[in-house]
């Protein structure tokens, strides 16, 4: 999505709204940092990673030099997405060798094009020419290129279903990874669509972290479109000189000219200053001479800049797990491959004429910008001979029908039913003049899909602007009732299709993508890549890995790092121990590509195959392929991106409303759920734990001074609590208005249209859009792109222009001088950091379903959320003592009544008259599969007798597994076995198998032993299932707490606010916003309920190992109650020892 993390940095939001110059800070890419969540794998409801642009050297934009310079180009250079080979960023060898003056720079990373656009956008940048090619790794014959060149892997795309299993992953811990290189160059777009379906096909042929690259593949497709290089020392004519002599090597290089063409084939010169590199060079030249084929020199690059060799050889360390000691018998003796100048390389390579000129040539006949034609999007197969147009009107006007009535006579000008036909067909009209109507019918066929197999999706996103999509149900959002504008969504001035995010119930959206892969095809559609980089632990962790430390040592160094900072931040705590050579190489390494993973849900779809725009290859999850490009990669490249994204809530939903039709008997239709004020009551207490949205500490403490009351309330509500609002200063004054303390104002009359309905204040993009129509007379198209300029710092001409328009408007309507300027620094402010109130109309439905099911069917909403997991803000233990704080029954599992989720069943003391039953699968180690497992071979062949009889009718079970599920008493109510005997039963009886003759089993009579106490079974019951429904830790110390004052989070409505109370509980929380300014927010949980700490830095310095650390706490601090709001403003904090240890989730 992308609308909260523009190019207009954070840190520049706020010294703008605060009245100080932005310093804008670079890394070692070239691009200011990315947001939070820069390395958390795509976009979530709450924040979107978003790639910031290249920003070139001061030096290196208009300045030419006068130098002579030798011409030359690098055609063999290694970035760091050769992952764990090279060392350098693509953007600082685009700037390095545009600093040494270069004809042109190939990139050859191994295997792929993984970084090839960030190379090109800095290239471009730099006035850097580009040339793209890539050292494939040969995988089929004895010696890769085999004996003979008719050796063939690829698959057809009706074929290419799954990964096959080759056998042939390679030896992570190889010090020298085995293969045959064969370095190839393309020659222009043209070459480059082959290479990259070349590359393709040798991946989704092999396996994820093996693909199958034949010689004769590559010679197929390749042959007469590019250069082939004879590469560098695993290249089979160098490997061949090498080990058996010039006769070997000649045979090899004859292979490449039949394969490839002589005048297609170049002999590889390379010196690193290693004592036998000459006469390599001297007899591969000797070689190519005999042979008429020409040479050029490289100089097989794996780092910009000398100094860069350090962190080279520890990603080769890391590579082969091996410290840099025991890797050194394999690493190069010097700092040689680096960028070089054209004259550093023609004084090394002098004695052989011509090699430096011919690597220009190619370098500048190779060149091209990546500025590709981007696929269309596949027709979409329409019924009855329609276009896609008339097709898509067919659908939009039935489901019209449904949600507006008949279309009405021409009289009717005023009526909801008239506005929503009108504005219907100005949205269709402005969807044929853009050629999006196939857009629109893909989605919905995907939305159809869902419906049809009973998948809960809603489509998110600026959808809800669109009447159009209203109608063909892919969103709930009614726009016309709303007034939401669509230009937000679709406008002439826009580029390319609109942004529709489809969420789906997590735990099924894998049958809406395979379906996605079913219509179109693996050759026409994948997903996108996340590239996952190094963040402070793991650069941390495996640099110190590098240096030889022992793995203890590397993980206490990884946790001295500090959560809501890099490296830097890191090497200036006080209590840093971690050594200089650790942080020096982890702060070079940080950010830097890891490897690839898979986007949360983004997916390409392409009329011509996409493997021909950018390689493809198997994930690591089974049936799916992913690009090697990341979302930013793709939008820079025209590649349209749909997003299927899982959310958790709609599953949870789905499951809510299967048990209590299945258990109370009735039917919730989440379209039609009634607005009741007890729910809206339920709200305005903040008892929210588990509401999709509204269950963070933040959005608690707000709730119960916004009182909301109706629907529009949410989604105030949802937008309220997000950076814009809180920097931008509208969150006090928006409740201040709220409440009745503060008059409604506005910076002019006109205002009052566009901020109307949030009292005055600005909250939504949206309102933004609407202002610049009220106050300066811009058409809704016009807003649209003032929103989008003012949000991007590519547009500097585009947002003057509009900037003079929007001040000549508002000057026509008397609109001037600070008055004016205040408007504008608004309006920018709210241009991208301001939430769409689309995507707030599209979250208050759910917000407001799950507060429903939550108030009126809480022991299916607890069931549902437990079934759901992972998700949402708590962890299963607090949503489990939320649901018995509101009278709900919950039952640990049961082998013989429990199912392999979580359920319902009756019980009359229970709110609602059920309770919860705990799911078999919910027990460490079984998961959902094999519980599912025990649960049908229960329903098939009975109820299980003893652990005999489970351990040889589920065979599959382990020692491990029956003693965690003995742990967490699963045989106590079907057996009789208290956790204790049944621990010890359980060891005999896993020696009984299906094979072996039943009743034979010895030993498996438990001795008398002493029972649980109850804090023993609290603690069991945690470490089986996470859960422990009537054990919360505290209460086991109670006693002691009470002796010293401290206080239950249900005691401190009590005490007088500005009183110092002592409070304590587990921590399951720490959360830093970056609005904050370093304060860190924690949440701790009695048995009572939940309390809110406030630690300011200051107290974060002095309890910094404490605050970072404890699992549990005991906090002394002053007392602030305020509207229905309590917090603890800590000012000492203590470890509290407690029976069983829990993990708390840490956010930003």
């Amino acid at each position: 999505m992308g609308f909260n993390n523009p190019s207009w940095s954070w840190s520049e939001l706020e010294a703008t709204l605060s009245g100080r110059p932005a310093a804008r800070a670079t890394g070692r890419d070239g691009r200011a940092p990315g947001s939070p969540s820069w390395n958390s794998g795509g976009d979530g409801p709450a924040w979107s990673r978003k790639r910031q642009p290249f920003e070139a050297p001061p030096e290196l934009t208009g300045a030419t030099s006068t130098a002579p310079i030798v011409p030359y180009a690098e055609l063999h250079c290694h970035s760091n997405f050769s992952f764990l080979d090279g060392a350098s960023h693509p953007e600082e060898l685009a700037t390095e060798a545009a600093r040494l003056g270069l004809e042109a720079l190939a990139i050859t990373d191994h295997d792929g094009f993984y970084g090839v656009v960030r190379f090109a956008e800095a290239a471009k940048a730099v006035g850097l020419p580009t040339v793209f090619g890539t050292e494939i790794t040969l995988s089929v014959g004895p010696t890769a290129m085999g004996p003979v060149n008719d050796a063939r892997v690829a698959r057809s795309e009706a074929d290419t279903l799954r990964q096959v299993a080759t056998g042939r992953v390679p030896d992570s811990h190889a010090p020298d990874p085995s293969g045959t290189h064969l370095l190839v160059l393309a020659d222009g777009p043209g070459g480059y669509a082959r290479l990259s379906r070349t590359l393709s096909t040798g991946h989704l042929a092999g396996e994820k972290g093996a693909p199958q690259f034949a010689f004769g593949d590559v010679a197929d497709t390749v042959a007469g479109h590019g250069w082939v290089l004879t590469g560098c020392r695993k290249g089979a004519v160098p490997a061949a000189l090498v080990a058996d002599g010039p006769a070997a090597a000649r045979r090899e290089l004859l292979r490449l000219v039949d394969a490839f063409g002589r005048d297609r084939v170049l002999v590889e010169l390379w010196d690193h200053g290693d004592p036998l590199d000459t006469a390599r060079n001297d007899a591969l030249v000797e070689l190519a001479h005999r042979e008429r084929v020409e040479c050029v020199a490289t100089n097989n690059v794996h780092y910009a800049t000398p100094m860069q060799r350090r962190l080279a050889t520890a990603l080769a360390a890391v590579r082969a797990r091996r410290s840099l000691d025991q890797v050194d018998p394999w690493l190069p003796a010097a700092a040689g491959a680096h960028l070089r100048s054209g004259a550093e390389q023609a004084k090394r390579f002098r004695r052989y004429p011509g090699v430096i000129e011919r690597a220009a040539e190619i370098g500048r006949a190779a060149a091209f910008d990546l500025s590709l034609v981007a696929p269309k999007l596949p027709p979409f197969p329409c019924p009855d001979g329609l276009t896609e147009m008339q097709y898509l009107r067919r659908v939009t006007e039935q489901g019209a029908r449904h949600r507006y009535g008949e279309r009405p006579v021409h009289a009717e000008d005023l009526s909801l039913r008239a506005r929503a036909w009108t504005t219907i067909d100005h949205e269709l009209a402005l969807i044929e003049q853009l050629d999006f109507a196939g857009y629109f019918l893909i989605v919905w066929d995907i939305v159809e899909f869902c419906r049809r197999a009973n998948i809960f999706c809603q489509g998110r996103g600026s959808a809800a602007n669109s009447a159009v999509c209203y109608a063909i149900g892919v969103t709930a959002a009614d726009a016309v009732s709303l007034g939401l504008l669509f230009e937000r969504f679709l406008s002439p001035e826009r580029d390319g299709p609109p942004d529709i995010d489809v969420d789906i119930e997590s735990d099924r959206r894998e049958e809406v993508i395979q379906y996605v892969y079913e219509r179109y095809g693996r050759h026409h559609t994948a997903q996108v890549a996340n590239v996952i980089t190094y963040r402070a632990r793991s650069a941390v962790r495996d640099m110190a890995k590098a240096l030889g430390f022992e793995p203890g040592q590397q993980d206490a160094w990884s946790k001295q790092v500090d959560g809501w900072g890099g490296v830097a931040v890191t090497a200036t705590q006080p209590d840093c121990s971690i050594p200089e050579p650790v942080l020096e190489l982890a702060l070079e390494v940080e950010d830097a590509p890891r490897h690839l993973g898979i986007h949360s849900g983004g997916m390409v779809i392409c009329d011509r195959p996409v493997i021909e725009v950018c390689p493809v290859e198997w994930g690591r999850m089974d049936k799916r392929s992913v690009l090697q490009w990341d979302k930013d990669d793709c939008a820079r490249t025209g590649l349209v991106k749909f997003d299927l994204l899982g959310l958790g809530m709609l599953s949870a939903l789905h499951y809510a409303v299967d048990l209590v039709r299945e258990h109370r008997g009735y039917e919730i239709d989440l379209a039609t759920i009634p607005q009741d004020d007890d729910v809206y009551g339920m709200l305005c207490r903040a008892d929210t734990v588990g509401v999709f949205k509204i269950e963070s500490r933040a959005q608690m403490a707000t709730l119960p001074r916004l009182k909301p009351r109706r629907f529009y309330d949410l989604v105030v509500e949802v937008a309220l609590i997000r950076p814009g609002p809180i920097q931008g200063g509208s969150v006090h004054p928006y409740i201040r208005r709220r409440n009745g303390l503060e008059p409604i104002t506005y910076l002019h009359p006109l205002l009052e249209n566009s901020l109307g309905k949030t009292l005055g204040v600005p909250l939504f993009q949206e309102q933004l859009m609407q202002m610049a129509i009220d106050v300066a007379g811009f058409t809704p198209a016009e807003s649209d792109e003032l929103r989008q300029a003012m949000g991007s710092k590519r547009s500097a001409r585009r947002m003057e222009r509009l900037k003079e328009r929007l001040y000549a408007g508002m000057a026509e309507r008397g609109i001037a001088g600070e008055v004016a300027d205040e408007l504008f620094m608004k309006m920018k402010a709210f241009a991208n950091y301001g939430f769409p109130e689309s995507h707030s109309v599209s979250f208050a439905y759910l917000v407001y379903a799950s507060s429903w099911i939550k108030y009126h069917e809480p022991a299916a909403f607890c069931a549902a959320l437990l079934n759901a997991q992972p998700m949402g803000f708590w962890s299963p233990h607090t949503l489990v003592r939320d649901a018995r704080r509101h009278g709900v029954v919950v039952h640990t599992p049961d082998l013989n009544a429990s199912l392999a989720a979580a359920t319902l069943e009756p019980c009359e003391s229970s709110e609602g008259g059920v309770a919860v039953r705990l799911g078999i699968g919910s027990v460490r180690g079984i998961g959902s599969e094999l519980a599912e497992e025990i649960e049908a071979t229960r329903k098939a062949g009975g109820l299980f007798t003893d652990t005999e009889d489970l351990v040889r009718r589920v065979p599959s079970l382990t020692l491990a597994q029956l003693e965690a599920m003995a742990t967490g008493g699963l045989f106590g109510e079907c057996f009789g076995l208290d956790r204790r005997k049944a621990l010890w039963t359980v060891g005999a009886t896993a020696q009984s198998r299906p094979g072996r003759l039943p009743g034979v089993v010895t030993g498996d009579a438990a001795p008398r032993l002493p029972g649980m106490t109850p804090v023993e079974e609290a603690v069991a019951d945690l470490w089986a299932t996470g859960v422990s429904p009537d054990g919360h830790p505290t209460i086991f110390v109670r006693d002691e707490l009470t002796r010293l004052g401290v206080l239950t989070s249900s005691q401190l409505w009590d005490p007088e606010p500005g009183s110092i109370v002592q409070v304590a509980g587990v921590v399951t929380h720490r959360q830093r916003p970056m609005t904050a300014q370093g304060v860190t927010f924690l949440n701790l949980e009695d048995e009572t309920g939940l309390i809110n700490v406030v630690v300011s830095k200051g107290c974060w310095a002095r309890f910094r190992k404490v605050a970072r650390e404890a699992s549990a706490m005991l906090i002394r601090g002053r007392l602030e109650r305020s509207e229905g709001v309590v917090n603890i403003v800590a000012e000492h904090l203590a470890p509290l020892p407690m029976p069983a240890k829990t993990t708390s989730r840490d956010f930003r």
